[in-house]
């Protein structure tokens, strides 16, 4: 389906159009080509001109001729079958017209020796089909009218050069058609192909501009706010717990730094996140793993929350590194949601599972009273988790529940190692 704001609104017309041209093609093709077949085989019914072939050997081509008429439907799909197949009605006196339909197709396909070996065989049986027309008693022959001969009266001598022209020139026009139609095709790939790479030179060129922004940006945020913590933890050594807070944010701005770059190497140069660089400067971080969690949980309670954890997992450290990955995002931005929306709640955070059973992820706050200020979230945190989970062909809701509690709750798939 198109809309108005769709900047190529033929795009998705143009394969359905195609369709439909193919199939009248076929119909047409189909119909003439029986029509063709039972006008060829009264006429040798009931010709009394001179008989080259035995009758019964004329009426086995006309009823091949049936046969690859109903074949030329796959024409398309079987080019070079069906024109070799088509060849042995003409032979036996029965109608071109399908090896001629099949030679088009063919054209359309391919352009190799094999195609003009094809097209030698079309015109030999197609010659050699209006040579026998010639032969025939005046009304049921093609071209003993045009050369002088009278209805109801005697055959005349057509000159053997006519049904050469005739069948250069009927052999000429399916392989102009085929070989104009491949061409179009091959133009409009090759159109396809240069619209897709400009398509990805602009999302790389975006990609490029976004990440420039946030280097620029966030990352000078991020740096000043690390140098702010590290002052003040220098400065309240006094102090414990205030030290120990801005180790904490220092801590925390330094991995989002770290998390910053990853993020700037994927919009910059397309990596997933956790490949090499080729810049040794910047090394990456290794993306987290399930043994990574409690440290995630014991940051989250550095930053204010109440967090209560159960975490029973069987072999851990035999996760997949994508696995282990998506669990940790997940919990993190669970914790995130709550510390955003509802810091002064406590939270159960439950994980547990293996690899037999997969991984299950619980994790619970009851709903404030007055919902904090959320600042300037996006509420993409929420999609995100479902992007992560879906990925890995797991399942997840999240929302409120009737114990008055909200609740992020996922199932992934532990993966069999092969």
């Amino acid at each position: 389906m198109t809309t108005a704001d769709d900047p190529h609104p033929r795009r998705e017309q143009e394969p359905r159009r195609e369709r439909l041209r193919r199939r009248a093609a076929t119909i047409s093709g189909v119909t003439t080509s029986l029509l063709l077949t039972m006008a060829v085989g009264g006429t040798i019914a009931s010709d009394t001109g001179r008989a080259l072939l035995p009758g019964w050997l004329s009426s086995f081509g006309v009823a091949l001729g049936f046969v690859v008429t109903v074949a030329i439907i796959w024409r398309h799909q079987y080019p070079g079958l069906l024109t070799g197949f088509a060849l042995l009605p003409p032979v036996l006196a029965g109608p071109s017209l399908p090896a001629l339909i099949a030679l088009a197709a063919l054209a359309a396909s391919r352009r190799d020796r094999y195609l003009w070996l094809a097209t030698g065989g079309v015109f030999v049986t197609t010659a050699w089909t209006l040579w026998l027309d010639t032969q025939r008693s005046v009304p049921g022959s093609v071209l003993q009218l045009p050369f002088g001969a009278q209805e109801g009266g005697p055959p005349v001598d057509v000159p053997v050069i006519a049904p050469v022209l005739f069948a250069v020139l009927l052999t000429g026009i399916p392989v102009a058609v085929g070989l104009l139609r491949g061409a179009n095709r091959d133009l409009a790939r090759g159109a396809h192909a240069r619209q897709e790479l400009r398509d990805e030179v602009a999302r790389k060129d975006e990609r490029t501009r976004i990440a420039r922004e946030m280097h620029d940006v966030l990352g000078h945020r991020l740096s000043q706010l690390s140098l702010q913590a590290g002052a003040l933890e220098a400065g309240a050594q006094d102090n414990p717990e205030t030290a120990q807070n801005a180790q904490t944010v220092r801590t925390t701005s330094r991995a989002a730094l770290d998390d910053l770059r990853q993020v700037i190497g994927v919009l910059r140069d397309g990596r997933e996140l956790g490949e090499g660089s080729d810049d040794a400067a910047a090394p990456v971080r290794p993306q987290p793993t399930l043994g990574d969690l409690p440290e995630l949980l014991e940051s989250s309670r550095k930053s204010g929350l109440t967090v209560h954890q159960t975490i029973l997992l069987d072999d851990p450290s035999t996760a997949p590194e994508q696995l282990g990955a998506a669990c940790y995002r997940v919990v993190q931005e669970s914790l995130t949601n709550v510390l955003r929306h509802a810091p002064e709640t406590p939270v159960w955070a439950t994980i547990r599972g293996g690899p037999q059973t997969g991984i299950t992820i619980d994790i619970v706050n009851p709903l404030p009273a007055a919902p904090a200020d959320a600042g300037t979230g996006s509420g993409s945190g929420l999609t995100g988790i479902g992007e992560r989970v879906a990925a890995l062909d797991g399942t997840v809701s999240t929302g409120p529940t009737e114990e008055g509690t909200f609740a992020v709750a996922a199932w992934l798939p532990w993966p069999q190692q092969t």
